[in-house]
């Protein structure tokens, strides 16, 4: 979320028209992210999908196309519809979801209430390890189908371009990192893997809490068909960890791991992947981050990410083995 595309309240004066929610009244672009452009929005009136009536949030696409986008929309609507708390896309007088603006597809949702929790305890990793699953199992008969576009074809790929431009040790990890990779991907164990819509970037800032309850998730915008476990093991990672090591917390990651496993059971093949997938995660942070800082896009406002807070991750999934998926459910 990064803003790439000025946007100014006169440019929406008429471009707003199209929607049922009255004259756009405040603009502000939001600095954090690094993918596409975003904006709160306030409006003179509101829908009723919104919980925030007259408040939402703008999105600009600056990377992907208006046939790439269906997926991303669609199933934010497909999980709002089955009561998973989501931004809700709001349809233009004529039911469309993704239009144009500024020559690029843009999209407005509801915004959703509360703040992000950066310093998460095992109450607040409880609430998402839930919805997570309840987020899995709504959108398991999700119909439209997209590849996790940030997966093992993304890092073989990229991992050859960002290695000339690092340090000896950081190249050869990222190799030896996307061969084991490429061969656990190949195993029967991986195979066996339930597979469905994921997130697949559920941090801490794109998680929202009013008090220890949490109010919804947003920015689904890496979202594609991967393994369920590999969401899972995003989401612990980043909500799981201590931020100077990149050590776990294990008291968090049994909150998470736990009251996920009373919505959805982990499964034999699941705990036998949980390591690697760990890893698996960490690696597509550090070298997207890698990816960002030695060859970025122009922006108005950007902020990039530190790349060596994966690689810390990475390192210590590599050396010490995390506390292992629940086996009997807990109620």
């Amino acid at each position: 979320m990064a803003v790439f595309t000025a946007v100014s309240l006169d440019d929406l004066h008429q471009w707003i028209k199209q929607f049922p929610l009255g004259q756009a009244v405040g603009l502000e672009g939001i600095s954090s992210g690094i993918d596409n452009s975003n904006f709160f929005l306030n409006t003179q009136h509101g829908t009723q999908s919104g919980p925030q009536s007259g408040h939402y949030v703008l999105t600009i696409f600056e990377n992907l196309r208006f046939d790439q986008l269906p997926f991303y929309v669609n199933l934010m609507r497909h999980l709002a519809g089955r009561g998973i708390p989501v931004p809700a896309p709001v349809p233009n007088n004529d039911g469309e979801l993704i239009v144009s603006l500024h020559g690029k597809p843009a999209i407005i949702v509801s915004r959703l209430n509360g703040s992000s929790q950066l310093a998460p305890q095992p109450v607040h990793c409880a609430e998402v390890g839930r919805m997570l699953a309840r987020m899995h199992l709504a959108a398991q008969d999700f119909a439209l189908q997209q590849p996790n576009l940030r997966g093992i074809d993304w890092w073989t790929a990229t991992a050859p371009e960002v290695a000339p431009l690092l340090s000896e040790a950081e190249a050869t990890l990222l190799r030896d990192e996307v061969a084991f990779q490429a061969t656990f991907a190949a195993s029967a164990t991986y195979a066996n893997l339930t597979r469905g819509p994921v997130h697949a970037d559920l941090f801490r800032n794109n998680v929202m809490f009013e008090g220890e309850r949490l109010s919804g998730c947003f920015d689904f915008y890496f979202a594609g068909i991967d393994t369920w476990l590999y969401d899972v093991a995003v989401t612990v990672n980043d909500w799981c960890v201590d931020l100077a090591t990149g050590e776990l917390d294990e008291a968090r990651v049994r909150a998470l791991l736990d009251a996920y496993h009373a919505v959805r059971p982990f499964t034999d093949d699941e705990r036998d992947a949980w390591q690697p997938l760990l890893r698996a995660g960490a690696l597509r942070f550090w070298l997207s981050r890698l990816y960002d800082l030695h060859l970025p896009r122009a922006a108005e406002l950007l902020t990039p990410h530190d790349p060596t807070h994966f690689e810390r991750i990475l390192r210590e999934r590599i050396a010490h083995p995390a506390p292992g998926l629940p086996t009997t459910v807990i109620t």
